[in-house]
């Protein structure tokens, strides 16, 4: 059968968005800065720094916030180093850094650029809602002023500008089109929304992208690119993201493992997935299983065991109902079937490969096919002894374990 007879897929019936309308969608790697704002994460050495915008290289990331050097000595040191990484080595990622809107963020960002000889986008960013307004003691004068002072020198600095508001998904209407107009005036050629606070829902999205494009874009006259940067505190970054894109977002936002303040970002692994299979991210993604173990070593992030792609048993099984449809797809010599038959998500496009384990849950095609590929083969007096372990088993028997009832079974423990 052909493959498209094999799947009927809801997500393209009439009415759903057509994703091949999505022309050069972008993504700008947080991991970085935003990311090591986690007070649970360690701040990696330079040289595992290094490594990771590499990988970001190869994975077609577009740019990368590689810190915010207003930070302090420590993180100048850093972007600096990154920064002339990616000159020397001609990476194809572009840097940013982020600042307040603040001469002492932004000099710093000038500085580096100028000793790199590398353009850095400095993203300025200012908290645009009320309550951060109320809670600041801001007037909307004093915040336009400093946002004004701040790109105007970045600008006259030689760098290119994101203006960010924080909180935007929290921002009346009124104050974005003031904060924004200022920025794009004073020659910010691109402009983040952020739900800071991860207070969106995708109805939002598109209704706060509509508004940025039709009150505040579009009358600029100017072309203005539009971010969105997501977080995770209702666990609806990725879907979220996907509907910026889907309202012309020109560049989105993210974390490997979704790292960063309280529940984190948008996690980039999850959107690399997610944008290879809808077809707008056209790199190979074998690398990004160690994208994801760099990051986890590094930060010191465990990888939960159900993490979406990455985690310990995304491929793994030990039901025999679904080991079984397995084995009977690669028994017709058909990989992509095999990859497909009990997953949403084919694990060969990113590396991995699916594993059949022995359980409690197990059948005995389970333990047939474990044994003929570590070797064994599939006598049945083997078979039976290692399926009625499992079956008197409370856990998904290791490797170590069935072993060691192969080795008693040649032993006579049968």
């Amino acid at each position: 059968m052909l493959e498209h007879d094999l799947i009927f897929d809801w997500n393209r019936v009439q009415g759903a968005f057509d994703y091949t309308s999505v022309k050069g969608v972008e993504l700008n790697d947080e991991t970085l800065r935003d990311g090591l704002q986690s007070p649970s994460v360690t701040d990696p050495p330079i040289q595992d720094k290094l490594r990771l915008l590499h990988l970001m290289a190869e994975l077609g990331i577009a740019s990368a916030d590689i810190g915010l050097p207003g930070a302090g000595p420590r993180a100048v040191r850093d972007v600096e180093a990154l920064a002339r990484e990616i000159a020397e080595q001609r990476l194809p990622v572009r840097p940013n850094c982020a600042a307040r809107t603040v001469l002492a963020d932004v000099t710093p960002i000038a500085e580096v650029s100028q000793r790199t000889g590398i353009a850095i986008e400095a993203s300025t960013f200012i908290g645009s809602s009320p309550i951060r307004q109320y809670a600041e003691d801001w007037t909307l004068d004093r915040m336009l002023r400093a946002s004004e002072e701040a790109v105007g020198f970045a600008i006259r600095e030689g760098l290119p500008v994101m203006y960010v508001t924080e909180d935007t998904t929290r921002a009346a209407p009124e104050t974005l089109k003031a904060l924004y107009g200022t920025a794009i005036r004073c020659g910010a050629r691109r402009i983040c929304l952020a739900d800071t606070v991860g207070h969106a829902t995708p109805n939002g999205v598109r209704q706060l992208m509509r508004f940025i494009k039709a009150e505040i874009v579009a009358p600029s006259g100017e072309a203005i690119k539009i971010d969105w940067h997501g977080h995770r505190d209702r666990g609806l970054a990725v879907p979220n993201a996907l509907a910026a894109i889907e309202e012309g977002a020109s560049q989105v936002h993210g974390t490997a493992l979704g790292v960063g303040e309280r529940c984190g970002n948008t996690e980039m692994d999850l959107l690399l997935v997610n944008l290879k299979l809808l077809g707008l991210h056209d790199w190979d993604l074998s690398k990004l299983p160690e994208y994801i173990e760099l990051v986890a070593q590094a930060l010191d992030v465990p990888v939960p065991y159900n993490w979406p792609v990455f985690g310990d048993d995304a491929f793994r099984t030990g039901t025999g109902v679904h080991a079984a449809a397995i084995i009977k797809a690669e028994a017709k010599g058909d990989a992509w079937l095999a990859d497909r038959i009990y997953s949403g998500v084919p694990a060969g496009l990113f590396g991995l490969g699916q594993r059949i384990e022995i359980s409690p849950m197990s059948g005995v095609s389970n333990v047939r096919y474990w044994l003929t590929h570590q070797g064994y083969g599939a006598d049945d007096g083997l078979c039976n002894h290692v399926f009625a372990a499992a079956k008197q088993s409370d856990h998904t028997l290791s490797d170590a374990e069935v072993h060691q009832l192969c080795t008693e079974y040649g032993s006579g423990g049968s």
